[in-house]
């Protein structure tokens, strides 16, 4: 569900450019001149509700259901007539036309709260406010092509009684005063309306909720005991351990001296770390740009800059985390295979792995479905979250860790059997695996070219077979891991060596690493400008699959001249101690990054500017409120059924000396 945003935010950037949003930016000179005279014409749409005789509604057989709604409608009409307050709430709560079409404002939201806040009784009944989102397209009202290409959303507000096609039917006959024709140019769907109603909790919802209290009750108990009381038995201790916040929070943030571990390769701290801000980055931005901004069209000249590159190349970031988990495997599993001989126990490998990983993924899967709504709300948030019902409807593959084919713990579940390989060949399975990386790279060129994909925005039209085969794939991301895989294969063969590299192999190290690196984030910069000529399907597929080569190349050797004394000023920033405490948490920032992006994505009430500075903005916010609910997450879910694992390695320690 994660990664699948950045490609959804691809697509629909690919959509307004291609659509004839470029177009629109520059309309005809006469529409121009004439824009102004005819939005005169369109007066404020809720002034107009006042108008219009209840006469007019009369004329029609009322069905159950809308008996309510025309009795409401006329008490509504009546109370705007004798200026009652509530009544002028809901006029004012609507939307307008909004200022600013052609610099891409296609959002009037109105007030949304001042809307659902509206409660007046009439006798047994009330009258709530329904909030919903009326598409009107002006260009179809105006006789403007240039705005043709996108409708405008106008917040409405109505009786909660009325239907969306009611209040469709009544606001037809509120805008016939208006000398358009009108009948097919706008439209109330029910999917954006919203009332104040609240629904009850689901037995799951309560689930939820209880979990969350009870591993929250029980962390503060044993924080409490650490604290004052202490514990005697080692078995004990470890239990306290695992539920304490107080001892967690001084594992988090313990720093370690560079160097004092030789086991520990330092620099895989920072990189961890530059990647998952590097993902939270990306998906900020690429939820920023579809939001109701006032200048929509400013998104499509901002995809043209250098820096975009940068936001829309987010994906590399996935491709450091395969790289890191591919190397952390073969190095930490064969470095425990010299010391066991060779044997590998392959159950044991897969339970540490689940108790890391399924807690934490189990809850955020039940927080995204359940409590996403219970603390999120706004004009936007009427279809929930992104990929809510594919996650309502496919959780249980999520937890299987086959949700989308494409994730790190498919290619954990064969890593035994290639680390096997590895210890019986030696480099003849090197030699194998590289074969494989050659021969799904050739299968990623392959269906690039068969099928003609592009990822090039101007390009990209909402294909979802493109999106599935080439981002969800498993050997999309196949070559990172395995690349890395092989990495830390060569580190664990050369472990304590040291390589005397000279002055010009060093520069040339580096200068290959940051080419590669360049390339694969700039090399498509010429040709994503919309103006520019398209790419060949043969370039566009060379591009993709080398790129998904040079990225873990390039790390590489980042790694290697860090960790032979090579890195100098790289290896002093990524080596820093500062990075340890948000690399051990970066699995938490991971998973609830999303969370807290599309909440504050879909809450907004008004609309907002773009701007690179909007967006660091924004990225800031999310990003420190993501660590904070990341911190409290990991006190209660991570670590305390994170320990479990520590305390099974305890209990195996000392049977024996029990027997």
């Amino acid at each position: 569900m994660v990664k699948v945003a950045t490609v959804f935010a691809i697509c629909w950037l690919g959509i307004i450019g291609s659509s004839g949003l470029i177009e629109a930016s520059r309309p005809d000179f006469i529409d121009l001149l004439m824009l102004p005279q005819r939005l005169r014409e369109l007066r404020p749409v809720g002034v107009e509700l006042a108008n219009v005789s209840i006469a007019k509604i009369e004329d029609k057989a009322w069905g159950l259901k809308e008996v309510a709604c025309f009795a409401d409608l006329t008490r509504w009409l009546e109370a705007l007539k004798n200026k009652d307050f509530w009544a002028l709430k809901m006029v004012d709560a609507w939307g307008s036309k909004p200022s600013g079409l052609y610099y891409g404002n296609f959002y009037s939201l109105g007030n949304f709260d001042e809307c659902l806040s509206i409660s007046t009784q009439f006798n047994s009944s009330y009258i709530r406010g329904k909030y919903c989102l009326l598409s009107v397209s002006l260009g179809e009202i105006l006789g403007i092509a240039a705005l043709k290409t996108r409708p405008v959303n106008i917040g409405t507000c109505f009786p909660a009684s009325c239907s969306a096609a009611q209040a469709e039917e009544y606001l037809e006959q509120a805008l016939h005063s208006f000398s358009f024709n009108i009948s097919s140019s706008l439209s109330i769907s029910e999917s954006t309306c919203q009332t104040n109603e609240s629904k009850a909790w689901d037995g799951l919802t309560i689930f939820t909720v209880v979990v969350l209290s009870a591993m929250a009750i029980l962390v503060a108990l044993f924080t409490i005991y650490d604290y004052f009381v202490g514990s005697q038995a080692a078995e004990s201790s470890a239990l306290v351990k695992a539920f304490s916040a107080r001892a967690n929070s001084r594992a988090l943030f313990r720093i370690v001296e560079r160097n004092s571990n030789p086991k520990v390769i330092d620099c895989l701290h920072g990189i961890r770390c530059l990647s998952i801000i590097w993902v939270v980055f990306s998906h900020v931005y690429l939820y920023f740009m579809p939001m109701p901004n006032i200048n929509l069209f400013q998104v499509i000249s901002w995809a043209e800059t250098p820096f975009a590159n940068v936001v829309l190349h987010g994906v590399f970031s996935v491709d450091s985390f395969f790289f890191l988990g591919g190397l952390l495997v073969s190095l930490i599993a064969l470095s425990l295979m010299v010391h066991t001989k060779g044997k590998l126990n392959v159950p044991l490998m897969y339970l540490h792995r689940l108790i890391r990983i399924l807690p934490v993924l189990a809850v955020a899967i039940l927080v995204y479905m359940k409590l996403m709504p219970l603390v999120s709300g706004g004009p936007l948030f009427y279809n929930g979250y992104h990929g809510k019902e594919a996650c309502e409807k496919g959780w249980y593959w999520t937890l299987l860790f086959i949700q989308n084919y494409a994730t790190t713990d498919i290619l954990y579940l064969i890593s035994p059997f290639l680390l096997l390989a590895l210890w019986k060949w030696g480099w003849k399975a090197v030699t194998g695996i590289g074969v494989l990386i050659v021969l799904l790279s050739g299968c990623l060129l392959a269906t690039m070219m068969v099928n003609h994909f592009s990822f090039l925005i101007k390009n990209t039209s909402g294909n979802d077979l493109a999106s599935h085969k080439l981002y969800q794939a498993t050997h999309r991301h196949a070559a990172p891991w395995l690349i890395g895989f092989l990495f830390g294969y060569f580190l664990h063969v050369n472990r304590g060596k040291k390589f005397r590299l000279n002055a010009l192999a060093v520069i040339t190290g580096w200068l290959l690493s940051l080419s590669m690196l360049a390339a694969s984030l700039f090399a498509l910069y010429p040709a994503s400008r919309w103006s520019a000529p398209a790419l060949s399907t043969v370039e566009e597929s060379l591009y993709y699959t080398l790129s998904r080569l040079a990225w873990p190349l390039a790390l590489c050797w980042i790694v290697f001249a860090c960790m032979q004394g090579y890195g100098g000023l790289a290896n002093s920033f990524l080596s820093s101690p500062l990075w340890q405490p948000l690399s051990r948490l970066s699995y938490s920032v991971y998973i609830w990054h999303m969370f807290v992006v599309e909440v504050t994505s879909k809450s907004v009430r008004t609309s907002v500017y773009f701007s690179d500075y909007s967006a660091m903005l924004k990225f800031w916010s999310d990003f420190g409120f993501t660590v904070i609910l990341s911190y409290v997450f990991y006190l209660i879910i991570e670590a305390p059924l994170g320990g479990f694992d520590s305390l099974f390695r305890l209990r195996k320690k000392t049977t024996p000396q029990q027997e």
